[in-house]
Formats: C-alpha cells, sequence, structure tokens
C-alpha cells in the first residue's frame, strides 16, 4: 500500500542527511519544503519533494495508492512523547483541590496522596481496567498528533504490581498503531509501609523487581525519581547500577525539587535523558556538555504545580539539546496534549517555534532510543507524520494553542484518523 500526499504547503522536519538530534544553536534551523509532495510506501517514508511530481506520475494513477490533496494545510512528523505514565487507575482531583486551598506537591504526597494514591488505586484495579483506561488515553495522543510515546511503571511499588503495570504495557504495543517504549519504575516513591525502612525498600527492587523485569524482557529502561523527599543519589547509583547489569539503560527523574545530584548521577551512567530539571544550574549545564545524555523538560508538570521553570534559554545558549514531553499521568500533569507543550515551550521558556518543534520530534524521539527512525521527514524513517488543518505557518501550532491543529493521522504507513 502506498500513499501520495500532493500540494503540501509546507513539509515541517525535513531530514536529507538524518541527525540523531540537534543542539545549541542548531535547534533554532528547521528545515521545510513549500508546495511539497510527499510518497509514502507500506511503513516508510520513500521519498518527497516540490511540486509538481513528474516523476511519479504513476503512483496517482495506481487504484492501490490513496492520494490525498493537502493544498492550504501542512505535514509534519509526529509528536515522540518521550516521558508519561499513562498507565494508571482513575483520577486525582480530589488533591488538585488540595493544591489550590494551597498545600505543596510534598504535603499532599506526605498525607498519602501523591504517588501512594494512584499505587492504591492501581492494586486495587485489574490490567483489563488499567488497559481499557489507557487505551483511551493513547487514542486522545494520537488524535492530537503523537506517534510514539514513552510509558513509565512506577505506580506499582511492589513486585506484583510493577509487573501487572508492565503487562499492561507491553500489551497495549499490541494494540494500537503508536510505537511504544516500556521502562521500570519502580523507585518513584517509597510506599508507606515501608517509612523509616527506606533502604529496604530499595534492596527490594534491587534484588527482587530488576530481575523479574528484566527476566520477563518487560522493559527497555530503568528510572529512578532522584530528589529531594524521594531517593538520594546513593540509593539511585546502586539501582542504575544493577539496572545497567540486567541491560536497561538509565532514564533519570532529576532536579524537579532542588538541586539532587540527579542529573550528575544520570550522566555517570550515561542516562539516555535527565527529566524535569527545574533546579539546573551552571554545575548541571557543565556536567551535561559533551555527553549522549537529552535534557528533558516537562512543561506540564511545572505549569500545573506552578513551579519554576528550567532555564531553557541558558541550557540552549551553552550548546545543550533539549527535548520535550508531556509527563502525562494523575497528579501533576494530566494531559497528554503535546501541541500545548509548544506553546508551553514558546511561551514559559521563551524558545523559538523552530526549537520547540526539534525539541518535540527528533530530540524526543532521542530521548526514547528511536530518534534513527522517527522525529523527523527523512527517506526510509517510519511513516510516522500529521497533516494539520489549513493553516498560515508552523508558528502557528504554537501561536494557537487551545485548538487542535491535526486534522488527519498517519501512523506506520496507514490512515488512522
Amino acid at each position: 500500500m502506498s500513499i501520495l500526499i500532493t500540494n503540501i504547503k509546507e513539509l515541517v522536519q525535513v531530514e536529507e542527511k538524518p541527525q540523531l538530534m540537534v543542539a545549541g544553536a542548531a535547534m533554532s534551523k528547521l528545515k521545510s519544503i513549500q508546495s511539497a509532495w510527499l510518497l509514502i510506501e507500506g511503513d516508510r517514508i520513500r521519498d518527497f519533494g516540490t511540486m509538481p511530481i513528474n516523476n511519479i506520475v504513476s503512483y496517482e494513477a495506481d487504484p492501490s495508492c490513496t492520494v490525498i490533496d493537502a493544498t492550504g494545510k501542512m505535514v509534519f512528523p509526529s509528536f515522540c512523547d518521550s516521558h508519561t505514565h499513562l498507565v494508571y487507575a482513575g483520577s486525582r482531583e480530589i488533591e488538585y483541590i488540595d493544591k489550590i486551598k494551597g498545600l505543596s506537591y510534598e504535603e499532599i504526597a506526605g498525607r498519602g496522596g501523591g504517588i501512594l494514591n494512584s499505587a492504591k488505586r492501581l492494586h486495587d484495579a485489574t490490567e483489563e481496567e488499567l488497559e481499557e483506561q489507557a487505551l483511551c488515553r493513547l487514542n486522545e495522543i494520537i488524535a492530537w498528533g503523537t506517534g510514539a510515546v514513552e510509558i513509565k511503571s512506577g505506580y506499582g511499588l511492589n513486585p506484583a504490581d510493577e509487573l501487572k503495570m508492565l503487562r499492561v504495557i507491553r500489551r497495549l504495543k499490541t494494540l494500537t498503531p503508536i510505537k511504544i517504549v516500556p521502562t521500570f519504575l519502580g523507585a518513584h516513591a517509597v510506599p508507606a509501609e515501608y517509612k523509616g525502612r527506606q533502604g529496604e525498600f530499595t534492596d527490594m527492587v534491587i534484588s527482587e523487581m530488576i530481575p523479574q523485569v528484566a527476566s520477563g524482557e518487560l522493559a527497555d529502561y530503568i528510572d529512578v525519581f532522584c530528589d529531594r523527599g524521594f531517593f538520594s543519589v546513593e540509593e539511585t547509583d546502586r539501582i542504575l547500577n544493577a539496572g545497567m547489569k540486567y541491560g536497561m539503560r538509565a532514564k533519570i527523574h532529576a532536579n524537579e525539587l532542588d538541586y539532587s545530584g540527579g542529573i550528575q548521577v544520570g550522566v555517570k551512567y550515561n542516562a539516555l535523558s535527565v527529566d524535569h530539571l527545574e533546579f539546573t544550574g551552571d554545575a548541571e549545564i557543565e556536567c551535561l556538555l559533551g555527553t549522549e545524555t537529552m535534557p528533558t523538560i516537562l512543561p506540564g508538570a511545572a505549569f500545573f504545580l506552578e513551579m519554576a521553570y528550567a532555564p531553557v534559554r541558558r541550557m540552549i545558549n551553552a550548546g545543550l539539546p533539549v527535548a520535550m514531553a508531556s509527563d502525562f499521568n494523575p497528579g501533576s500533569s494530566p494531559s497528554g496534549n503535546m501541541q500545548f507543550i509548544i506553546s508551553m515551550a514558546c511561551i514559559k521558556y521563551r524558545m523559538l517555534p523552530e526549537e520547540a518543534i526539534n525539541a518535540v520530534t527528533i530530540n524526543s524521539a532521542y530521548a526514547m532510543g528511536l530518534s534513527e527512525e522517527y522525529g523527523s521527514i527523512a527517506r526510509g524513517k517510519i511513516a510516522n507524520v500529521f497533516i494539520t488543518k489549513p493553516i498560515p505557518s508552523y508558528a502557528y501550532m504554537p501561536y494557537s494553542y487551545g485548538s487542535n491543529k491535526a486534522e488527519q493521522i498517519i501512523l506506520n504507513g496507514q490512515l488512522v484518523k
């Protein structure tokens, strides 16, 4: 099967020579083709160019080829959302009200809310219930233009429930066209029954959870919430070291609440990404420069919790790459709308539209280990793209923050919307 998209107003994020990521000043560059066409064969991007399409007229006459006239519309590569927790049970709007009343994230967690609340709900839910709820969320983010998503465990906090979450994530991979990357986050919080015995819980993550996750081949990456009130640098070091021995590369929750040392321990273990980064100073920026670790910003959480915003301009000006993801979860970022993340990037972090688009496509694909096949429009890459409604420019994507600009979705070379 093939799809030929013609008369594209602008084909955005085109790469003749694909890169794994873009960093520093290069983030402000975004190659596009005006008055373009795009040819998809099977699940891959076959070719693209400028109208007219004299060299591939045969495709237009082929009855097996779907021809789409995109006059007045743009084509983007699908967003890559490299940090989510979208397998969860129920919602936590009661805590949202507590936040409005003035309670902090840490105070809510101390009262048994936060992650522990989600852990209890997940324990009580069946795998079928979790799967059904997650599929609804996946369909929602697909409709907003996301084509690849990382999903973490972390609401289990014991071996049985962590494995339950990861089994659900594995089944979701067979039920939806979106690309899913699973990450094990057993060290997301300390269960109430281990209060005062955090070291014992860390031991259990290392000795029980990691071997079982690895033996079931249930996760590609391992994550730890290394921050004030959660896991220390020393505990994080032990957990990442154990995960590495089982072939799971690190991804870190770091420096959301304080200068925790999470960035440094992530770089020590060659983490694929370090995420959140609200507290990032000169030492952290210097530590990240020249490494293979992608700094990943989660605007939704900072916005929802009314936290400080990460110093993205300083990071880019220093030469770092930056990725952005939704952090879709029930407590601190209950949305997977990556179009809104682009708007946040421009409004709150003073990023140019070009920088924001790079942050949610090629760089966020890198933060999942997928940028060789996802995150841009390049020959041979997976055909994950979306066609917009008629819009005046790609800057309209962050500008019009309240509406869905995606009209047609193509994933793995198939029209899904």
